[in-house]
Order: structure tokens, then sequence, then C-alpha cells
């Protein structure tokens, strides 16, 4: 076996380590020591345990919980009678170096569940663990005096593990509830080279500096006041416009390719929420209350207003497709540990739409909805994959029915030569979605915009059309989102741009700063006639110096701060500081308005 071989990939997508199956592994593809995604897990599921073998000899009375892989990198969940805080991880860094240098080899033995839990059993976290193993035998993976129940898969030997760092330290609830004890949780990223985790390293501090919160609170945009509840956004008045903007742009564009508004309420009856399979499938994620005697639900999904608004009036097949589009506030009972500003909140707007079709119209109404979700994402200079996510284990429906429905999707993006990934099991519980991933200005990706083709809401609401022999028939339900949510898009928009917004969309886009006081006037009248042509300004006309108000304009990263005095009040003109283009200027008053209102018009989708 090649010293630079740390696993396997079978033929069922399995990863496997060398201690599973020694040198060679037949009919398995080859796991390099590289920065693959396979060789990552393995990296990076290695160079927690490494961690968590630092800590016990640091920390000599530290029990361990898990210590899973996840997208950024790894963590372990684990408590020490001593509190450990952000200071110490450069000790535990330094321990785990140690420990690499003694190329310590990383073995696997298996034991009965039974064994195991006689093994732990001064050990309640390694008692959890095992109650969430359904197999009765176990593996357990040690690396001199450390060792853990583990599945794997992991490298052969600790002197794989040189380039990490432990990123920040939390605190974890006990298997996420709420309810339990209160453990430490540490972060990690591993890499297999040192460029590759330098990169990484300067890729997070830019994302320190365009943080969303710390933006939205330097530009005044929205805050959360835990007094009233946590994950509950308030928007101020800057945030209000940028968001305002960004609604009329897609409102817009939603009229232009035949969707029509509506607008549901945001409560209703429990029963409706049973017929749907919410109830069952999404319970947990809901706020209920009682109304006179009757359970009701907040929504956390628009699609049952639009189905009954459907069925409200007979529909012929001539009126499909028919294009719903709502900007639904839902409400979703998230924990508290995951709440994270503006892209993880308990209360936010989708820009939501249901299009009703014939099984014959999901491929065409397939691909107009992946044509808009292409222009949205160019239009803000997003690079996206798109990813089919299939069957998930909560579900409704027949498994019959949930392959026509994804078949459907695949043959919409073969048939026009479009690149999608696969997610199995990341289906909504109704039906089959492809998911848009985008990539943002430092290499980021987040999950934004959806569309979810569905059988089986149309079949549990009775929904019928009359086709064109007078027939009953049952339309196919296309649910699609293109941003996913205001919150979360904004916050994304934030952190791509790191707030310096497009000025299509940008919450203020010109800050006059008068010289002197007799200048404000002059500042006030172009403030007016900006404010006609639907462009927002502010005026820095406070008691402070003029270099002190121009510094403070420009902190706001509006594109155009303008001076004024008295030659541009006597030649009604402006001196222009632009941004954008790194330049200053001058145009006549007139000219400035007509390259603004012409500006306004990029933002057309």
């Amino acid at each position: 076996m090649s010293e630079n071989i740390i696993g396997y990939v079978k033929a069922d997508g399995e990863i496997v380590d060398t201690q599973s199956v020694g040198d060679s592994c037949e009919g398995c593809r080859e796991i390099a020591y590289d920065n693959s995604p396979e060789a990552l897990e393995i990296i990076r599921h290695s160079t927690a345990h490494l961690m968590a073998q630092a800590i016990r000899e640091l920390y000599p009375d530290a029990q361990f919980f898990v210590g899973p892989v996840v997208d950024e990198g790894f963590y372990y969940d684990f408590r020490t009678s001593e509190k450990i805080g952000e200071e110490d991880l450069k000790k535990i860094e330094k321990k785990m170096k140690e420990l690499v240098k003694k190329k310590i080899p990383i073995e696997k033995y298996e034991i009965s569940k039974e064994e195991a839990a006689q093994k732990f059993k001064n050990d309640d976290l390694k008692q959890a663990v095992l109650k969430n193993i359904p197999s009765e035998t176990v593996s357990i993976y040690r690396q001199g005096e450390f060792e853990d129940l583990c599945r794997g898969p992991h490298v052969p030997n600790t002197r794989y593990l040189h380039n990490f760092k432990l990123t920040r330290i939390a605190g974890a609830y006990l298997g996420g509830d709420e309810n339990a004890e209160m453990l430490t949780r540490i972060y990690g990223v591993a890499f297999a080279d040192k460029e590759s985790l330098k990169n990484y390293l300067q890729m997070m501090e830019e994302a320190k500096k365009r943080d969303h919160r710390k933006l939205g609170t330097e530009l005044d945009l929205f805050m959360f006041d835990e007094e009233a509840g946590a994950g509950l956004p308030f928007w101020l008045p800057k945030g209000a416009r940028l968001r305002s903007k960004l609604e009329q742009i897609l409102w817009r564009s939603h009229r232009r390719r035949g969707y029509e508004p509506v607008r549901g309420p945001e409560i209703l009856k429990a029963e409706m929420w049973r017929t749907s399979g919410h109830y069952a499938c999404y319970g947990e994620n809901m706020y209920l209350t009682e109304i006179d005697g009757q359970e009701y639900g907040l929504k956390p999904m628009n699609c049952i207003g639009h189905i009954l608004m459907f069925k409200h009036s007979t529909k012929s097949y001539r009126d499909l497709p028919l294009k719903y589009f709502e900007y639904g506030v839902v409400h979703r009972h998230e924990k508290s540990g995951v709440l994270h500003g503006l892209l993880r909140v308990r209360e936010f707007t989708q820009d939501d739409a249901h299009i009703f079709c014939t099984p014959e119209q999901i491929k065409p109404v397939v691909l107009e909805v992946v044509e808009f979700v292409d222009a949205v994402m160019k239009k803000f200079g997003f690079e996206y994959t798109m990813e089919i996510s299939t069957k998930p284990e909560k579900a409704i429906g027949d498994d019959a029915v949930w392959e026509i429905a994804t078949n459907a999707l695949k043959e919409a993006l073969d048939e026009n030569g479009l690149a999608y990934g696969i997610d199995e099991g990341g289906g909504a519980f109704y039906g089959p979605k492809i998911d848009v991933k985008i990539t943002d200005a430092i290499g980021r990706k987040w999950q934004c915009g959806t569309v979810q083709v569905d059988f089986n809401l149309p079949e549990r609401f009775d929904v019928e059309y009359v086709a064109e022999d007078n027939t009953r028939q049952r339309p196919v339900m296309i649910h699609r989102a293109i941003l996913g949510s205001f919150e979360r898009f904004i916050a994304i928009l934030t952190e791509h741009y790191a707030g310096e917004f497009p000025f299509f969309i940008a919450p203020t886009q010109v800050i006059f700063v008068p010289i002197a006081a007799e200048h404000t006037a002059y500042a006030r009248e172009l403030a007016a006639e900006l404010t006609e042509r639907e462009i927002d300004s502010e005026i820095y006309d406070r008691n402070d110096s003029l270099n002190k108000r121009i510094r403070l304009a420009e902190k706001q990263k509006v594109p155009y701060v303008v001076i004024v005095g008295d030659e541009e009040v006597k030649q009604r003109s402006v001196a222009i500081r632009d941004r954008r283009k790194k330049e200053q200027y001058n145009l006549s008053a007139d000219d400035f308005m007509l390259q603004l209102s012409q500006q306004l018009q990029e933002g057309k989708i």
C-alpha cells in the first residue's frame, strides 16, 4: 500500500480507512492524502481525535461526547471540571503538535456493545453515545493512551495531521437538547497542506471583516433585542430601505414573468397542518396555540394558503400554469444554539411562489424558474451550482410518485445540458427539489433558492382542474423560492459586497456634505429631487468639521459622497466622490440626476 493512501471509497460510496480493510480494498477507489472531500473527511475526523487526546492529557478528568466532521471542519463536545476559554486554544494546539511529532499509530478494534457499556461504565457521556448506536458491535479507535467509540474513518498515524487550527470555543447542549447539560465545544479546521490552511485562515479573516452582524450594526441596517425575543430581527430605516428595494425589484420581475400576487394569513387551524403533513413531519418546528378551544399553528411555510386560494374557484386547463407569489412571513421554532444574525432566525419572509401546472408542463416550468434564478444570481454577481435532493426518511407519499417527481427534475436539467449534483435524502417531506447553492466573493457557498415538485399536497387537499375533455384532473404543484428568504439573502449580500451594495439597492445612495451652513438649502433641494426619482439620500450638516463629516459619510459605504459649496451653488453643479470608481469629478446637477436615474435601471431583472 502506498504511504500516500489513507482510505478507500467503496462501490456504495462508503468511506473506509486502512485500519478497516487492510492494505487493499477490492472494487474500491483509493483515497490519496490530499484535499479531496473524501480525504478531508478522514483528515478532519482524525484531527478531532487528536484534539481530544491533547485535551485529555491537559485536563485528565475530561469526558467526551461526539466529535464529528462538519462542513467547515470538525468539533468535539466534552466536559471537564476546569473552565476552558479562547485563551486556552493555543495551549491545546501546542499539545496536539507534540502528539503529531510522536507519530502515534491510530488503531481500531471492535467489541460488543455490552462490553463497551462495561468498559465505559463510569462515563455517562459514553453511555449516551452507546444508546444511539443501533448495532450490537461497536468500534473503538486508540492512539496512545487515548481511545474513543467511533465508526471512523481515520488516518493510520498522527504524523499525517500537521495542518490544523482551532478556531473557536462555544457551549453546546448535550445531544442538542435545550433541557440537557451544557457541554464545551471546540471547533477546528484541518487540511492536507500548509498552503490550503493558510488560504482558508485568510478567507476567515476576510469573512470577519464582512460579517453581516458587524456591518449591520455599523451601517444601521437591523438590530436584535433579547428582551423582545431571540431570532426576531428589527429592520432599522436604512435596512428597511435596502430590503424594500430588493422586494420591489423582485416584485416587478415576478409580474413580468406572469406571476400573480397573493397573500394568505399567518395562522391557520391545526387541522390544515395535519392534512398537509406538516404537523407530523414538521410539528416540532411550529408554534402552536389555542383559540376558542381549537388548536392553531403559525405557518412555517406558505403552501397551504396558496392551495386554498387555488381551490377558491374552478380552474380550467387554460388557466395553467397558474403562478401565485407572496412575500410570506413565516415562523419556525429554531433552537437558540443555531440562531445566527439574519442567517438563521425564527421569523423571516420568503420570496415564495407556487405554480400549479399539468404533468406535461413540469419541464418548461422548471426551466423557466431556473432561468429566473440565473438572471437574479448574475445580477448580483454570484456563481452558483444546482443539486437535486431526493426523498428523505421522514416523508409523505408513495415511492412511485417520488420517483416520477424526481425524474421530472432530472430530465428537465438533463435535456438542457444543465449540470447538477445529487443530495440523497435531502428533499422536502412532500417532494424532491432542486437546491441552488451560490458562491460569494470570497469563495463561500450558501444555500439559497429551491424548486420543488409536489404531487402529494394536491392529492391531500383534493386539488383539481377541469381538463380539455371536461374530466377533473389533479395538477402538479411546484414550490419555488429564488432568494430563499429576504433575511438570509440580505445577510449574504452584505457579506458578499462587504457592505458596499450596488447603487440600485444601496440603502443610502448619496450623502450630501454642505461645506457651510449656507450651502444646506441647495443640498436639500437636490435631495428632494432625488426623492422624486426614488433615490435615497442623506445630508450631513451636523456641527462637525468638514473633514470629519466627509470621513463619516465615507464610512457608510455609500456609492456617492457629494460636496457642495459656493462654486456648486453658483454653477448648480456637484463635486462627486465616486466610491465605486474611486474617482472624484464634477458634474452639473442635471447630468448627475440623469446619471443616477440611468444607474437605477441597472436593477432590472
